[in-house]
């Protein structure tokens, strides 16, 4: 069956095996691309978002302290007057204007003073009017940045709370139960530690209220002649603090965006690319299991890909292809078989016919000579038939290894010459001794071989020379069987490896032959990746002088 010996299926399996990795190497990086840069994007956005959010605070504390610094200073040489004790106390006539004119310039600041037992002493927003009414000017209102903006802020917060992330530094103390707006720290505690412990600073206090306000309160102690008589705290909102982290946010979040609408763009072109196409494959080889609509092809566009999509294209359109090679092969195989077979069993039955109504011996033997022949040639027709069958399973099974033909020659010579009798032709050996290495299964380049000895025995006259010729070219062993009959008639060059073709000497009994011999020899020369071709010998004058069977193979 031309075109489609199972020899052929290693090769093909190797070089599926040595393509499938690249095809996966590829497919593997395009994945992991499209998964991993959004996400790879999003954490590094968080991570610098955290330290940055942890510098603007550090910041944000460092200047409020040296606000609130100056303010003690200020206050400990203004609003303080010694007693007669020794003991210097802050004097709250003093202390009010002062401590409302140091706060004028920072309007979304607000400063306390407490006396040494926690009573409050001032309040920069607290003013004393005309007739001894008292007023509070509240903080100025929280920034309000609009329903959609709050709500992605909102989902940023939620989504920052399920991702792990790096926590606020140690300095950054956020106390959970400081919500209020009106919240303070405990002043006596916060005195007594003071005392107890001069070089110890005060730790900021971050909070954020329920109108999403972030607040930060440093407490510094107001001294004088190192004598602690009070204690100012600075309360100052971090607005800018909050509109860098929603600038950054939003950047997050455009970026985020960005990732997300690539992530969806590349799915699409991969689905176009790669699912789809692969999908149209299943598709096309599902049809050809079931065989329906035909002979199922592969789209032209697939195949003319120049990516692994159009590789494993052409190699399921090749495949596609060979099948029905094979197929067409195995009808035409089971078409000729049943003719040929058809022959000698028509023979027998018109033999046996005859024999019933003749009576005479002389004719009834020759009758039965018929039939015997017939039931001879049928059985050896059978043979052939038989292991032409099994060449295809037989190779695609075997597996394909280094043979050296030199040997295997120089054995085919000294057999001919042991069993030549009387009459039969010479044969003639020009071939090296080794070097002549193919890659092939031993026993069927020994049927070759056979079946082209044999045939040139006996096309060539009594006394004869039959020329075996190996030699290595261009990459090539080449294999030449020579004979010195009356050659192949040119019309015919081609069909003498057609099977169950028959074109035998004069003089030999009819059915000695199946004319299966070359057919299953280019079978087995073909599945080994070679080419097996018939030409005569000619002479100078262009006679015939008999015929030439060469066999190349590709060397090893």
């Amino acid at each position: 069956m031309p075109d489609a010996s199972g020899a052929l299926i290693p090769a093909d399996s190797a070089t599926a095996r040595a393509a499938r990795p690249r095809w996966v190497s590829r497919l593997l990086r395009r994945i992991l691309l499209v998964n991993a840069l959004p996400l790879a994007l999003l954490v590094a956005a968080l991570l610098y978002l955290d330290q940055y959010q942890n510098g603007l605070l550090e910041a944000e504390v460092g200047t409020l302290r040296e606000q609130g610094r100056i303010y003690a200073g200020a206050l400990g040489e203004t609003a303080v007057r010694d007693e007669n004790s020794g003991d210097p106390k802050l004097v709250p006539e003093l202390a009010r204007p002062l401590l409302r004119r140091l706060t004028e310039p920072t309007p979304n600041a607000q400063a306390k003073l407490y006396a040494p037992d926690g009573t409050l002493v001032a309040d920069s927003r607290v003013r004393e009017g005309t007739g001894g009414a008292v007023t509070t000017e509240p903080l100025p209102p929280a920034v309000d940045r609009g329903r959609v903006l709050g709500a992605i802020g909102a989902v940023y917060d939620w989504i920052l709370s399920l991702l792990p992330h790096q926590p606020s530094a140690p300095v950054l103390q956020t106390s959970p139960n400081a919500a209020g707006i009106d919240w303070q720290p405990d002043v006596k505690e916060e005195l007594r530690m003071n005392s107890s412990n001069q070089s110890r600073e005060m730790p900021p206090y971050i909070r954020r209220t329920e109108d999403n306000r972030l607040l930060v309160t440093v407490a510094e102690p107001v001294q004088r002649n190192r004598h602690t008589v009070g204690i100012i705290l600075l309360t100052r909102e971090a607005r800018e603090v909050d509109d860098s982290l929603f600038a950054v946010r939003m950047s997050i979040l455009a970026l985020f965006g960005l990732a997300l609408g690539l992530t969806v763009i590349m799915s699409w072109y991969l689905s176009l690319t790669i699912a789809r196409p692969l999908l149209q494959l299943a598709g096309v080889a599902e049809e050809m299991r079931e065989g329906r609509g035909g002979r199922a092809e592969v789209p032209p566009a697939l195949r003319t890909r120049s990516d692994e999509i159009g590789e494993l294209a052409q190699a399921l359109s090749q495949s596609a292809k060979a099948l029905w090679a094979r197929m067409d092969a195995i009808e035409r195989f089971a078409a000729d078989v049943a003719h040929e077979i058809k022959n000698p069993l028509s023979s027998i039955r018109s033999a046996i016919e005859t024999l019933r109504r003749i009576e005479e011996p002389r004719q009834r033997k020759r009758l039965l000579t018929i039939i015997g022949e017939d039931v001879t040639r049928l059985d050896r027709l059978i043979s052939d038939i038989s292991d032409a069958s099994r060449v295809d399973a037989e190779l695609s099974r075997a597996a394909v290894e280094r043979v050296d033909m030199a040997p295997i020659l120089a054995t085919l010579a000294e057999i001919h010459d042991a069993t030549r009798a009387e009459g039969d032709p010479r044969l003639e050996l020009e071939a090296p001794e080794s070097g002549l290495t193919v890659q092939g299964v031993e026993d069927r380049l020994v049927q070759v071989l056979r079946n082209l000895i044999a045939n040139a025995r006996s096309f060539s006259p009594k006394d004869g020379r039959i020329r075996l010729r190996a030699r290595e070219t261009g990459g090539v062993v080449e294999v030449g069987v020579e004979d010195d009959g009356p050659g192949i008639p040119d019309a015919r060059l081609e069909n003498v490896f057609d099977r169950f073709y028959s074109e035998r000497p004069k003089g030999e009994r009819f059915g000695q032959h199946s004319g299966l011999g070359l057919s299953i020899s280019r079978q087995i020369v073909e599945a080994l990746k070679g080419r097996i071709s018939a030409e005569n010998r000619r002479d100078e004058a262009g006679q015939v002088r008999g015929a030439r069977f060469v066999v190349r193979l590709p060397k090893a």
